[in-house]
């Protein structure tokens, strides 16, 4: 598959899944950007176009982050964008996983907003 024909699979996705889902400065989308070294996460008002809180595994502490395994690192990240998300008063959300499949790093960063007191 050449790289043209797989950026527009994957914008194609993208779009699908976006086109079900929108957030509101009640219930912000949760969106997951997971790159092959990275994982964050934002949750944004559609309705306005504004980041309401984010967090990433660089934002995490250096020693923790270099022991933890990429999956722990998503849960870590995870649980940091619930404690943010806390303090602005923001207890439910929509999660959006853009095209990337709920399995891996992305579930686990799920499962941690969850255990961090996110509701979606």
């Amino acid at each position: 598959m050449n790289i043209t024909k797989r950026n527009q699979s994957r914008t194609r996705r993208t779009v699908r899944t976006r086109a079900k889902i929108s957030g509101t400065a009640e219930r912000p989308r949760l969106a997951v950007y997971r790159t092959t070294q990275h994982i964050s996460a934002q949750l944004i008002d559609d309705a306005s176009g504004k980041t309401l809180v984010s967090a990433s595994d660089r934002e995490l502490d250096k020693k923790t982050a270099t022991d933890l395994k990429p999956v722990e690192r998503a849960a870590a990240v995870g649980k940091l964008v619930a404690k943010k998300a806390a303090e602005q008063k923001i207890s439910t959300a929509v999660f959006d996983r853009r095209d990337k499949r709920y399995h891996g790093r992305v579930k686990a960063l799920a499962d941690g907003a969850r255990e961090g007191g996110l509701k979606f």
